[in-house]
């Protein structure tokens, strides 16, 4: 690959802005899937579960019920999704800009833990009612927890640190908020002005203790926020629009600008926790800051599965993901342009592992690097260059594009049920980054190319592969080399309408069931043990890729 085509930190403003668009632009037509197939939504006979919420004094605690199941080494994913669902979940109505919104002081907790909400608002009060994202018969989400009606302040305006353009709240402590009961897993807090002002979401991960004999969600909240760009600023650009206005470093004390609050979460990873649940697969819950920060979180785990754009990784991340593959853990991939920039998770005023670090091309002026950290650039690059095709078999190749995905490989394992034949394409789905096996950087063998789809990015002719690898340790990698893979999970219709890129309901239909596929088997243990990749680069791309 000649690396000059690789989109650059230069044109990183249109590319954020790209991204941005592509983002919103899939989330109104995921939410209108997602409606029409709700059951349950505000059920009566779902009680919220007891909790509390204190504002900064102590205080009454928040509405109680019925606990839910025990977290933990007991949980039942299946059990928890036949539990009522609430359809009514959504924010539907956002408000003014700064009506109310607001950001946990951790990332993650496990259950039981408390964390810290942090909400500035112009009303006069306002409430939270804690969701538990899922299946639930359709309707996505589960009522656990809502508070009474808390005080609101409206916060002091953020300031940006001169050096690294960093934005910061410094917004006082809105209430402590209790998870007791609380099931592990992924949350969506929605605040609501009182008085129908506005609504905005606040994410946070309860976390699961232990992973063993289990698939691991992660979350991928370092790339949420290296794209969140509250307060004028994120990892791309500044107000300016220009490059060198960026964020060298960004921080979680602060909302998400993105869906109402909700970050990556809704388009990326929404549709991906939902069909898993739906399965009933056995499922773990963790964040990319969890993953780094502990070294024996995935050991035992069955699989871990990275979603539809996590682009930001530590060295930590990343080597605690490749021991867990070298001891038999099967990673999925169901994204691209993953493990692309190389990260440093430095304290906030608010906790550890609160500050995103990436200075890209100007790692040279980080204090981190010049005390001896790694170069927080991309992991392809100079100095210590570790592209990341020698953990995830494929490498990113660019953006944008908007092409069709072609099965090649029709009799794999992985495309039993979909009824496809070598040639069978599926449109807009490949887009809008993608990755490719590449000779260049080699990948690990054997590895074995299921789809090869031909695009053309910026005039450059190219392909995207999605490909499989087995090791030695019987672990199986599989990376679909396409951003748009969770987002078509949610697909429906004849794809004219405008929502989802312009996936239909067949494109839904055959991810779906491939994703289905892999999780079955990757639930099931080392795959490459019982289902070995048969080595097709040379086929596919005669004497190099």
């Amino acid at each position: 690959m000649d690396q000059q085509h690789i989109p650059g930190d230069a044109d990183g403003a249109g590319r954020r802005h790209f991204l941005a668009l592509a983002t919103g632009a899939a989330t109104v037509a995921g939410i209108g899937a997602v409606a029409g197939c709700a059951q349950g939504g505000g059920s009566a006979g779902d009680t919220p579960s007891k909790g509390g919420a204190t504002s900064g004094k102590p205080g009454k605690p928040g509405s109680t019920g019925s606990p839910p199941p025990s977290a933990g080494a007991g949980f039942d994913v299946r059990v928890e999704n036949a539990r009522p669902g609430n359809a009514d979940w959504r924010v539907t109505k956002a408000g003014p800009a700064r009506a109310v919104e607001g950001f946990a002081d951790k990332v993650s907790v496990l259950p039981g833990e408390s964390f810290g909400l942090h909400v500035s608002t112009t009303a006069p009060r306002f409430t939270v009612s804690a969701y538990r994202m899922g299946w639930y018969g359709g309707a996505r989400a589960r009522l656990v927890w809502r508070s009474e009606a808390l005080p609101g302040v409206r916060r002091p305006e953020h300031t940006v640190d001169a050096a690294t353009r960093t934005v910061r709240t410094r917004w006082a402590r809105s209430a402590s908020v209790d998870t007791k009961g609380w099931p592990e897993g992924c949350y969506l807090l929605r605040l609501d002005a009182q008085g129908g002002e506005g609504g905005r979401f606040v994410p946070i991960t309860v976390r699961s203790a232990t992973t063993a004999g289990r698939t691991v969600l992660v979350n991928a909240v370092a790339t949420w926020q290296a794209y969140n760009r509250w307060g004028g600023y994120g990892s791309y650009d500044g107000p300016s629009g220009g490059y060198a206005s960026r964020s060298l470093a960004v921080t979680f004390d602060r909302p998400y600008e993105y869906d109402d609050g909700a970050g990556l979460f809704l388009v990326y990873e929404a549709p991906l926790l939902a069909l898993a649940e739906r399965m009933g697969v056995p499922l773990a819950y963790a964040t990319t800051s969890d993953v780094a920060r502990e070294k024996r979180l995935l050991e035992g785990a069955t699989a871990v599965l990275s979603p539809g754009h996590d682009e930001y990784w530590s060295p930590e991340q990343r080597a605690h993901l490749t021991a867990a593959r070298d001891a038999g853990t099967n990673i999925a991939v169901l994204g691209a342009n993953c493990c692309y920039r190389r990260i440093r998770w430095e304290p906030s005023e608010l906790g550890p592992d609160r500050t995103v670090v990436c200075y890209k091309t100007s790692y040279a002026q980080d204090p981190g690097f010049g005390r001896g950290h790694p170069a927080t650039n991309d992991f392809r690059s100079p100095p210590a260059a570790d592209p990341e095709s020698s953990l995830l078999g494929v490498i990113y190749d660019g953006y944008p594009v908007d092409a069709p995905y072609v099965v090649t490989n029709p009799g794999h394992w992985l495309f039993e049920g979909t009824g496809v034949k070598a040639g069978d394409s599926f449109a807009h789905l490949v887009g809008v980054e993608y990755d490719k096996v590449d000779a260049g950087f080699p990948p690990p063998r054997p590895i074995e190319i299921l789809a090869h789809s031909p695009v053309v990015c910026e005039g450059r002719p190219s392909h995207q592969d999605t490909a499989y690898y087995t090791t030695s340790s019987g672990a199986g990698v599989f990376a679909t080399g396409t951003m748009r893979w969770v987002e078509s999970l949610d697909a429906t219709g004849d794809g004219r309408g405008g929502g989802n890129h312009g996936l239909d309901a067949h494109c839904g239909a055959f991810t779906t069931r491939v994703t289905e596929n892999l999780l079955r088997v990757f639930a099931a243990g080392p795959a490459g043990r019982t289902h070995p990749a048969r080595d097709n680069v040379t086929a596919v791309y005669g004497g190099g890729a």
